[in-house]
C-alpha cells in the first residue's frame, strides 16, 4: 500500500466537489466558532476516508483563513494485526504536515474484554478517547478535530432514539466533561457520499479497520442502511433531518427540564410562543410515507 501523494485531480467535476466540501467545512467552522487565532488543532487521522478528507480540508482552508492556527495530524496505532504502520507516517511526511504517531495496544484489551460476537465500539471508543485527551494535553492542543460527518451525526440521533430513549446526537462542537478539551467536527455539514467521492478521486491510502469495521450486524450498520434507503427512495429527507437538528422547539417536545410545562398557565407568553398552536390543527407536511424500521432482538448490544 503506497502512501505517496498523488497529484490533485483537475477535472471540473472534482473541483466543484472539492469547493463544495471545503465550503461546508468553512461554514461549520464559522457557525460554531470552532477554530480561532492561535489555536493548535490536533486532527485525529485513522486512515479512513473521513479523517483524510478532514485533514485535507483543514490544510486547504488554513491557507486562506483570516486566522492563524497550527495543525498537528495524530494517528493512534492500536496494534491491530496486520496494521500497515508505515503508511500514515510516510503520508504525513510527504504532505509536509506536523504529525505524531501514538502507539497503544488497545486492540488486545478490547479482544480480551469483549466476548466474541459482541460489539466492540463502546470500549474501543472509551480507550481511544482517554489516549486522545492525554495526547492533546501533552502537545498543548486547544482543539481536537474528529472526522464525523453529517451521516454519522444522524445515525447517532436515531441510535439514541431507538435504543437509548434519548433525543441526542453528535454536536459539531463539544466540551469534554472535565472542561479541559474542546472537540470539533468540521465535517458536520458534509454528506458521507460526497466524502467518499472525494476520497476516491484523491486516492487516499485507505487503511481498513479490522476491529469494528467488519461488524456488519452492529446497530449502527442497520441504522445506516435505513438512512441510506430513505435517501435513495425519498430525495431531500436526509437534508431535512439534518436541518431539523438546528431547529429544535423545546415547547413542542416533552422534556420538562428544557421547558417549564409545570409552570405554564393561561395568560403567559412562554418561550417558544409563535411556533404554532397545533392542538387542533396538526401541521401539514408532504404526504410521504415513512417506513418504520424493524430491528431483530438478537442485535448485539
Amino acid at each position: 500500500m503506497s502512501a505517496s501523494i498523488n497529484p490533485v485531480p483537475t477535472s471540473n467535476s472534482f473541483l466543484r466537489l472539492k469547493k463544495q466540501i471545503e465550503r461546508k467545512v468553512g461554514e461549520a467552522i464559522g457557525d460554531y466558532n470552532m477554530i480561532g487565532n492561535g489555536d493548535t488543532v490536533m486532527v485525529c487521522v485513522s486512515g479512513g476516508k473521513d479523517s483524510y478528507t478532514l485533514l485535507s480540508c483543514l490544510l486547504a482552508l488554513r491557507e486562506r483563513a483570516p486566522v492563524d492556527f497550527r495543525i498537528v495530524a495524530m494517528n493512534l496505532d492500536q496494534r491491530q494485526p496486520g496494521f500497515p504502520d508505515h503508511v500514515l507516517p510516510a503520508y504525513f511526511a510527504a504532505l509536509g504536515v506536523e504529525h505524531l504517531i501514538v502507539t497503544e495496544d488497545t486492540y488486545s484489551i478490547v479482544k480480551d474484554k469483549i466476548p466474541a460476537g459482541k460489539t466492540t465500539c463502546s470500549l474501543c471508543s472509551r480507550l481511544r478517547r482517554g489516549i486522545i485527551y492525554r495526547t492533546a494535553r501533552e502537545i498543548g492542543a486547544t482543539r481536537i478535530a474528529l472526522g464525523h460527518h453529517r451521516d454519522d451525526i444522524l445515525e447517532t440521533l436515531f441510535l439514541n432514539m431507538f435504543f437509548g430513549g434519548r433525543l441526542k446526537a453528535m454536536p459539531p462542537k463539544l466540551l469534554s466533561d472535565d472542561g479541559q478539551h474542546m472537540v470539533i467536527r468540521p465535517l458536520a455539514y458534509c454528506a458521507e457520499a460526497d466524502i467518499a467521492r472525494f476520497a476516491r478521486a484523491m486516492e487516499f491510502p485507505i487503511i481498513p479497520c479490522n476491529l469494528c469495521g467488519s461488524q456488519e450486524n452492529a446497530q449502527r450498520q442497520q441504522v445506516k442502511a435505513m438512512l441510506q434507503e430513505w435517501g435513495r427512495n425519498y430525495p431531500g429527507r436526509i437534508e431535512s433531518l439534518a436541518t431539523a437538528l438546528k431547529n429544535v422547539v423545546p415547547s413542542h417536545l416533552a422534556d420538562e427540564r428544557l421547558f417549564d410545562f409545570a409552570g405554564l398557565e393561561r395568560g403567559n407568553t412562554p418561550l417558544g410562543a409563535g411556533e404554532g398552536d397545533t392542538v387542533f390543527d396538526p401541521p401539514t407536511f408532504a404526504a410521504t410515507p415513512i417506513p418504520v424500521p424493524v430491528f431483530p432482538r438478537s442485535i448485539p448490544s
